[in-house]
């Protein structure tokens, strides 16, 4: 397939900038592939569709407070320092983007407070730039959550309210490492999770660490040249035995989002289970695809041209799909991060 073939007109007014609240309560479109049935639901719906014995995976990973603003030593110059990973521990190494890059070279410092600032080491790219903290700054991502700001998506036209710091970060989130929100998970409550629990489904972590890749436009018609960026991932033994013994018993495996799909279809057994593991994954679904793990899957409704909107088009079959993102217009569903949510079946 091709880059031109999942363009679609967004209008910004589609573009939701705000949750729903309760968060439970964003609407659900339900699609099933076999019968071409279509249904119009609340999010907290989702769990009529689950039965004993399925299994709901979810991803674990934090979203960092990763806008830091901070001033060049001497000048004085306001720098936006946006981290996108951690590199070395031990070393206080972190990889990153600037702004305005033309001012930021190697061996510039970059303060924050008076206990925390970062000395430029390496360039990356255009923008990129690899930085080493201060020895004595502590943990670092103790450090970011204190001063940091929430890295909204570029497409949310808005100024922050504090109310998007626990807005834009799931009930599952443990693990720091994210730069955007695994955003399928976002419609989950506490209510809803206990829910689901009782009718004897089990809930499963997961992580993968969401980097900028996930809004980097493709930018090649052919997807077969396309490179995604690599994110970090980690599959429990824990998560693993339970998903295994659910397919082992044909029951449903239900996928919260393209990261947490990506992560499970990285690391599958010759025989179609999924493989405890950890690493990094570059891995790029689009369609055809032949899934192993995922068997039904949440998600949101995603931009035109996205890696995420590829992904969901090779789940849920792409005309079926496609035609149904029009009618997801025509009923005005809110669209992107803080926006409604799809079951695809």
């Amino acid at each position: 397939m091709k880059l031109s073939d999942f363009r679609y007109n967004l209008p910004k007014t589609a573009i939701a900038k705000f949750p729903a609240s309760p968060r439970d309560t964003a609407r659900l479109m339900v699609l099933d592939r076999k019968t071409q049935n279509v249904e119009h639901k609340k999010f907290t719906e989702v769990a009529d569709y689950m039965s004993k014995g399925d299994v709901l995976v979810i991803n674990e990973t934090k979203v960092m407070q990763a806008r830091l603003f901070g001033k060049k030593e001497r000048t004085n110059a306001k720098i936006e320092v946006f981290v996108l990973r951690e590199l070395n521990k031990e070393e206080n190494i972190w990889d990153v983007i600037v702004d305005p890059a033309r001012k930021v070279r190697i061996g510039n410092r970059i303060y924050f407070t008076d206990d925390l600032w970062c000395e430029v080491i390496d360039n990356t790219t255009s923008r990129g730039r690899t930085v080493r903290f201060n020895d004595n700054a502590g943990d670092i991502f103790e450090a970011i959550e204190k001063i940091g700001n929430t890295p909204l998506p570029p497409y949310i036209k808005r100024d922050l309210i504090p109310e998007d710091k626990d807005n834009y970060q799931t009930i599952f989130a443990k693990t720091d490492g994210s730069v955007a929100a695994p955003t399928a998970s976002l419609h989950f409550t506490q209510r809803l999770i206990k829910k689901i629990k009782n009718k004897g489904v089990k809930v499963v972590p997961v992580i993968l660490h969401i980097g900028l890749g996930t809004f980097r436009p493709v930018e090649v018609e052919d997807l077969t040249k396309h490179k995604m960026d690599s994110e970090y991932f980690d599959i429990p033994d824990e998560s693993a035995e339970v998903i295994n013994k659910a397919l082992a018993s044909k029951k449903n495996i239900f996928v919260t989002g393209t990261s947490t799909t990506r992560a499970l279809e990285s690391s599958v057994t010759a025989e179609g289970f999924v493989k405890p593991n950890y690493g990094w994954t570059d891995k790029f679904i689009f369609p055809p695809y032949e899934f192993k793990i995922t068997k039904k899957l949440i998600t949101n409704f995603h931009q035109p041209e996205s890696t995420l909107l590829m992904l969901a088009a090779a789940f849920g079959d792409y005309d079926f799909l496609m035609k149904n993102y029009k009618k997801a217009l025509k009923e005005k569903y809110r669209f992107l991060s803080y926006g409604d949510s799809m079951l695809i079946l």
